[in-house]
């Protein structure tokens, strides 16, 4: 039977794989809308359309920070998780994870 541990470890990897492809997108997102704000600054819509679109912007803006906060704890999680399943360094799950935790540590520091 397999270890339980992998599934955890998988359940984890996931999480950490998720939050890291969610903030960049949030990031794609908030520069996609600036630029948006800043045409329809240059092309003279009326205010409350403008108004509007910058209202998404600093939503999408504030959605950073928290993704941000997540992904730590669920970083850290799963590197607490790996250090306690270091005699499964052998298995693929276990490479994955190390992957996807330095991949993560990566937006971690940005």
């Amino acid at each position: 039977m397999a270890d339980p541990r992998i599934k955890t470890l998988k359940i984890k990897t996931g999480v950490v794989k998720r939050l890291t492809k969610e903030k960049l997108m949030y990031i794609k997102e908030t520069e996609q809308q600036r630029e948006k704000v800043e045409k329809l600054k240059a092309s003279g819509i009326d205010e409350s359309n403008l108004k509007k679109q910058e209202e998404v912007l600093r939503e999408s803006q504030m959605m950073i920070p928290d993704t941000q906060r997540r992904l730590k704890a669920a970083f850290q999680d799963l590197k607490s998780v790996i250090a306690d399943c270091e005699e499964l360094s052998s298995e693929e799950d276990y490479l994955n994870a190390q992957k996807f935790l330095a991949e993560a540590e990566k937006e971690i520091s940005q």
